[in-house]
């Protein structure tokens, strides 16, 4: 009885055919088939190289022999893949950075576009999202059981699309590709340096069976692994950074280091679209929100697991059925210290404005400073299940059917205790004035002059401000049915294969819940001090805080915080503040079922045929690969908005919407949809035996974002002044479209080393940007500047006192009118004007173009056991924000600069291997919490070293030891400018020491 992978006419079928897993498997199916048709063969001997060299030379391999522009990953050996953490795998090739969360690579940019333009698929299967993205985060997946990781970076008919900048297949294990029985288990031991609350040490086991039975035609693998990291992370933050916020400031009390024009007067350096019927330029200051220290200790655990099956019944048949889950949950202990500035106006006493008008100095009155604790319990549960029929026909037809659904669901709600993620502030508003300053260093301070006369207020002053608890869970799945075929063709011009198929898509995403407040706030109705003893609260020293940062002359400010249980906070609000005391302000979590279901289904039926032609043209071999690809999509979101009936102003800085009490939804269906059609040409010519080159043109798309598409009207529930802002989406967004030209050429000297220099042009059309809107609704009046308000200040400046909105809502109430239940000012409609909403809304916008040069080089030094790597990308295009325009812009977050560095040492049982990988200054994106024009958040250049040391104890044992950012590098991101300090943060290095042990027989 002849097996099928042994079969040479099945084996010309197979190399190519195998594409039910993805348009790359098929590389790792033909050498799959070649090793197991070696093996067959007696009289050939099969000489396997592993480890590092081996890995190098089968994703050499793999670039050199694809269509199109390449990239792939292999693993060294089963159950060995380079990196522990898939992103940090990928930030190795050419063209592809990552960015970071908790210190970790989390999600990927491939030359210069950011996640949302990359697609993830797992053995050619697009997977279901983390939140409302399409992004995929590799943080969530373990490197255990992965062949490969490949990156098409050019179009291909046969792919699915979504991968504008990238389509990256991950490709588990199949044993009926790797006969035998095969073993490996890895244990080993983390220690995170910045932990403080966990455990020194933390646990990572991995394993990985793979066998085959009855002459090879029944095959199973299984993989597990669980890990779990213990870390803290420090930080600062401002919130946001307002632009012309109304001041009332003594000019002797105001530096200004602004340029001035020839007559004295600021210069209009700013261009703001909404002045003037065309725009104008305009001058501009900038200040601080609300600015924070804080530290959060993070407990992170993560479980992988996939089982495949295989049954090949005939020669001509192999089912195979795979399931996989992983779950991550992170729990989060945090607390944080900070001030407020957010009302501004009369509250403003003194400020320094550097040259691009940035406050670096700014001193005020009235809100607040508050200490909050913060606590969350995270999960995010996916699972994936597919069904794969390969069936060859005839020698020269194949046939693929695959089927799959996955399913992520994400809630932030998972702690026990509170069913919900809770944020309790503590404080106090006594105060006489707050100071923030940023004149030096790297991360900036403040003070608070209490009214106690000094820099530190004392317990007993600590009262109940106000608690949000927030529970947001949301669903992503996603249903894919293709049917694939294969024609090997005999034709005397060239053709030599046909592709075709035939693919149906569904995608859904859900999302509910929201935020309750809890006695919002307490600060103007009486701050309950008197049921928090002294003895509750923990005054801790930060003199050592963020010490990887420089700071002032005087150190971190404040120097101190007080930490508290967050239960005892909780416990001791809910038994005091009843109706009886607070009336419907009682303090509880509040239900979340009254908030809507946002909902997106997306459809889509896809058509394709890709054909592979070979000609001799001057004695040089082309290869050419030519196909099209059909697409339709419809979007159906039915949408259902809150109905808000009013807005008052609970006092201080605390401004409310009240939603419908009854939970009315307006309910609307919104309906989208679109067609593409995409072609693709690659052409591959050997030059000579060593040097290829390439030319790839195509059209790719990215979709937009599910979260953009939702159809509800959402406005803020939290309407402080400055930040009246509300969101609304599109169902009828067109995706982004890009035209695209690769030229590459590629010199393969030697054995795993070659060098290869690529330019790319990208060329985008139906761009997407939020636009923005002001607008109003009937019916939610202001009391901002209304009668009542103007009234107040008239009073209150009259008296020769300074008018702080404390001082204007306290003149307010002691008029008493229009007052509500705890001293609420409710609107007035016969004297409060309508309030001006902000509503931003995503739309096609126009095109964008990008291009840029990928360098690589690959080395191996002979056989001395040195290698070497190295490759860089350099990015450009008119997609760069212009920090002197004053609204959204159509730019592509994640557009840098990058490069990646690896030396190796590899002989005799030991490898040593360094890793660097640098990423220049980049957009993050546009938009800050309550901030109007869509300012932008860069973050810093960045530059990780990596080290990991592995010895052979035997031909079955290895030990190893791994430490990660070993030179403690920090993140720190700002707003147009430096001096718009945003956050930084700090977590140290991690150290691993462990074993792996195989089997292979």
């Amino acid at each position: 009885m002849k097996h099928l992978t042994f079969s040479k006419k099945h084996l010309a079928v197979c190399i190519s055919a195998i594409i039910s897993s993805g348009f790359s498997q098929q590389a790792f199916a033909e050498e799959a088939d070649k090793d197991a048709l070696a093996e067959k063969d007696a009289n050939v001997e099969v000489i396997t190289v592993s480890g590092i060299r081996g890995s190098l030379v089968r994703s050499m391999n793999i670039k050199r022999d694809m269509s199109g522009v390449v990239d792939a990953i292999s693993s060294e050996e089963m159950g060995k893949f380079p990196d522990t953490n898939l992103a940090e795998s990928l930030q190795r090739i050419t063209g592809v950075s990552v960015s970071r969360a908790n210190g970790e690579g989390s999600q990927i940019t491939v030359r210069g576009f950011g996640p949302d333009f990359n697609l993830i698929t797992l053995n050619g299967r697009q997977m279901a999202g983390t939140g409302f993205t399409r992004s995929f985060n590799f943080e969530n997946l373990s490197s255990e059981g992965v062949s490969s990781l490949e990156i098409m970076k050019t179009a291909r008919a046969e792919a699915p699309t979504g991968g504008l900048g990238a389509t990256v297949n991950i490709v588990t294990a199949k044993p009926l590709q790797n006969p035998g029985q095969k073993f490996s288990f890895m244990a080993k031991g983390i220690h995170d340096s910045s932990v403080k609350e966990g455990d020194d040490v933390t646990p990572e086991i991995a394993g990985i069976y793979s066998n085959t039975f009855d002459d090879e035609r029944f095959g199973i693998s299984a993989n597990f692994s669980y890990h779990r990291r213990d870390f803290q992370r420090q930080a600062a933050n401002v919130r946001s950074w307002l632009v012309n916020p109304s001041l009332t400031v003594d000019p002797e009390n105001i530096i200004d280091n602004r340029p001035v024009d020839a007559e004295g007067n600021v210069a209009r350096q700013f261009f703001d679209p909404n002045e003037g019927d065309n725009g104008e330029y305009v001058s501009a200051s900038f200040f601080p929100q609300e600015v924070s220290f804080g530290k959060d200790d993070v407990q992170r655990e993560r479980t992988n697991a996939q089982v495949t099956f295989q049954f090949a019944p005939t020669d001509d048949l192999i089912f195979t059925l795979d399931h996989t889950v992983s779950n991550a949950v992170t729990g989060n202990n945090s607390l944080s210290w900070g001030i407020w500035n957010g009302s501004f106006g009369g509250n403003a006493n003194a400020y320094e404005l550097d040259e691009n008008g940035t406050a670096i100095y700014y001193n005020s009155a009235g809100d607040d400073a508050s200490f909050t604790s913060f606590r969350e319990t995270s999960e995010v549960d996916s699972k994936a299940t597919g069904i794969n029929v390969e069936w060859y026909a005839t020698d020269d037809l194949s046939f693929t059917f695959d089927a799959h659904s996955s399913k992520t669901t994400t809630d932030n709600g998972k702690d026990s205790g509170l069913n919900a993620n809770a944020r309790i502030i503590l404080g106090s508003a006594d105060l006489a004035s707050k100071e923030y300053f940023f004149r030096e260093g790297d991360v900036p301070g403040f003070n608070v002059n209490w009214n106690n006369g000094s820099q530190e207020i004392n317990p007993n002053q600590i009262g109940s401000n106000f608690s949000i608890f927030t529970r947001t869970p949301g669903e992503s799945e996603v249903s894919q049915v293709q049917l694939d075929g294969k024609l090997l063709t005999d034709t005397n011009f060239g053709l030599e294969t046909v592709k075709f198929g035939v693919a149906y898509t569904k995608q859904t995403l859900s999302g509910s819940g929201g935020s309750n407040n809890a006695n919002a706030p307490g600060f103007n109705n009486g701050t309950f001090a008197e049921i928090f003893p002294d003895s509750m609260f923990e005054r801790v020293d930060l003199s050592n805080f963020l010490d990887e940062f420089s700071f002032g002359s005087n150190g971190v400010a404040p120097g101190y915080a007080y930490t508290f249980d967050l239960d005892e906070a909780f416990a001791r609000q809910s038994a005091f503040l009843t109706a009886d005391v607070v009336g419907s302000d009682v303090y509880e979590i509040g239900s979340f079922d009254g908030f809507p279901v946002n909902k997106v289904e997306e459809e889509t039926i896809s058509l394709y045929v890709s054909t592979a032609w070979n000609f001799e043209v001057s004695d040089y071999d082309v290869q050419v690969n030519l196909g099209v690809r059909y697409e339709e999509t419809d979007i159906v979101s039915p949408a259902k908005s809150r109905v808000a009936e009013q807005i008052y102003w609970a006092g201080g800085s605390e401004w409310i919407t009240q939603f419908a009490s009854g939970g009315e939804l307006v309910e609307v269906d919104f309906e989208g949809k679109y067609d593409l059609l995409l072609p693709m040409l690659d052409i591959k010519v050997d030059l000579s035996d060593d040097l290829v080159a390439r030319a790839s043109w195509g059209q790719t798309i990215t979709r937009p974002t599910l979260g953009n598409m939702l159809g509800n009207l959402s406005l803020t529930s939290s309407p402080k002044l400055n930040s009246r802002s509300g969101s609304r989406g599109n169902p009828n967004l067109q995706p982004f479209k890009s035209t695209n030209l690769d030229l590459t050429l590629e010199y393969y000297y030697d054995e795993a080393s070659y060098a290869a220099i690529g330019l790319f042009w990208k060329d985008v059309d139906d761009w997407i940007d939020n636009a923005e809107v002001k607008t109003t609704f009937d019916g939610l009046h202001d009391v901002y500047l209304g009668q009542r308000w103007n009234s107040a200040v008239s009073a209150i400046t009259g008296r020769g006192e300074q008018a702080t909105d404390s001082a204007i809502y306290n003149e307010i109430v002691a008029n008493g009118v229009g007052i509500g239940e705890n001293n609420r000012i409710l609107p007035d409609a016969a004297t409060d004007p309508l309030i001006e909403w902000t509503i931003s809304s995503p739309e096609n916008v126009g095109s964008r173009k990008v291009n840029g040069i990928e360098l690589s080089i690959q080395h191996l030094f002979g056989e001395t056991g040195f290698g070497t790597g190295f490759n860089a990308t350099f990015v450009d295009g008119d997609v760069e924000y212009d920090n002197y325009q004053l609204a959204s812009q159509p730019v592509l977050p994640g557009l840098s600069n990058s490069a990646n560095l690896q030396g190796f040492y590899e002989k005799d049982g030991l490898s040593v291997k360094v890793t660097g990988a640098w990423r220049d200054e980049y957009l993050i994106g546009q938009g800050l919490p309550d901030a109007q024009g869509s300012p932008p958040q860069y973050a810093e250049e960045y530059l990780q070293w990596d080290l990991s040391v592995n010895y052979e104890v035997n031909e079955s044992m290895t030990v190893f030891f791994e430490g990660v950012n070993l030179t403690n590098e920090t993140e720190r991101t700002f707003s147009r400018f430096q001096s718009q300090f945003l956050s930084a943060a700090q977590y140290g290095p991690r150290y691993t020491v462990g074993f792996r042990y195989t089997m292979d027989n």
